[in-house]
């Protein structure tokens, strides 16, 4: 009894006055968005997403064309939207590291440069950095133009092109086994993790092993991959990997944009490992690159992986400004289907779900990473 008085407080009546009061705005709500939505003949519930859609996505990474159903353009944008997130995150984390360390170097010119990029970039808003690099991505030439690297790396205002594996006759055999591959090395890895004993050898030696597997997947099954160059072909490009000037100009915008907050996370971080940690690595012979690698970040992580954290979250969030640019990602997609289904409610609640699901288990995995790094140093009980 003691723990539920504490639990309602000094004023239970008030409490229970106030959660009724919610409830029934709630109910109110609802039903006078059930009864308007009857009165214009729009049927409520999520049945639409069997229904084929009568549009086309320009940029899909699954097969769609339009007439195939509504959860399929959906699963295309969601996709979209997290292969943006994925790669922003991981670029977005090693340009911010190698930026907050050059901006503590000794040379006042790199570290001058860096403190001017930080601040440009952090001060101008993302949604105009955006506009600026899908601007300069219709800038480039023709691709009989081409700004090209090596005869390997083009820039032409249909896209970045780089090369890449070219895969064929992917049959669903393939698919499954490179699914449970990846399944596999995460497991191990998450096992290995929290078990203490992941060490760089055992995970080199994993990493090994799923490349080998993925190698032979493709022979065993079946398919087929081969490693192609672009090259120039009649009126365009053919061969290797394409960004789209979309996709290129998106991914950029969030790598600069938030390489830019993490460079200002581990700068801070670093600092706040005490000088007499440098002292001390110094008197034991160990050069610079080995005091900060192997002394000053596995401490300064426990300051970084919080605030890191949260700039991953707003990458994934502020990638839905997307739809500024044209890139079909989830909230282009979701926009599209209310707009042609009429069920608007429905889509935002499927968009507000899809975004916390993807939300909450970036965040659930970096407070893991989080307690495990604050372990260090610590004697455990």
């Amino acid at each position: 009894m003691r723990k539920i008085s504490l639990w309602w407080g000094s004023y239970p009546l008030t409490q229970v006055a106030v959660i009724t009061a919610v409830i029934a705005l709630f109910w109110l709500l609802g039903h006078n968005t059930a009864a308007t939505m009857a009165r214009i003949g729009i049927t409520p519930g999520f049945d639409f997403l069997s229904r084929p859609a009568n549009f086309e996505i320009g940029e899909a990474p699954i097969a769609f064309k339009a007439g195939d159903p509504y959860i399929r353009a959906i699963l295309a944008g969601l996709l979209n939207t997290l292969r943006a997130a994925i790669l922003g995150c991981v670029l977005a984390t090693i340009l911010g590291v190698a930026l907050g360390v050059a901006s503590l170097s000794g040379n006042l010119l790199l570290a001058g440069l860096v403190r001017w990029y930080v601040e440009i970039v952090r001060n101008t808003p993302l949604l105009l950095q955006l506009f600026f690099w899908i601007s300069l991505a219709k800038s480039f030439p023709s691709p009989k133009q081409a700004l090209s690297a090596f005869n390997s790396f083009f820039l032409t205002n249909r896209g970045v092109f780089v090369p890449g594996l070219g895969f064929h006759d992917v049959s669903s055999s393939t698919l499954w086994l490179l699914g449970g591959l990846g399944l596999a090395y995460l497991v191990f890895v998450v096992w290995a993790w929290r078990g203490g004993g992941l060490s760089i050898r055992h995970l080199g030696l994993a990493t090994a092993l799923l490349l080998a597997g993925v190698v032979l997947a493709f022979p065993l099954t079946g398919s087929g991959a081969t490693w192609e160059i672009p090259a120039l072909a009649g009126f365009n490009i053919r061969g290797g990997y394409n960004l789209t000037p979309e996709f290129a100009a998106l991914l950029t915008g969030l790598v600069v944009k938030f390489s830019a907050a993490i460079a200002e996370i581990v700068r801070a971080g670093i600092q706040s490992v005490d000088r007499g940690q440098w002292e001390a690595s110094r008197a034991l012979g160990l050069h610079n690159g080995q005091i900060m690698r192997l002394v000053v970040l596995p401490q300064a992580l426990r300051v970084i992986t919080p605030l890191t954290t949260s700039s991953y979250l707003d990458l994934t969030k502020d990638s839905s400004l997307a739809v500024a640019i044209g890139y079909p990602d989830l909230v282009s997609i979701i926009n599209t289907t209310a707009n042609t289904t009429g069920q608007s409610l429905e889509a935002l609640t499927l968009l507000i779900a899809i975004y916390l699901t993807i939300n909450l288990s970036v965040s659930a995995g970096m407070n893991i990473y989080n307690r495990r790094v604050a372990l260090r140093g610590f004697a455990r009980t």
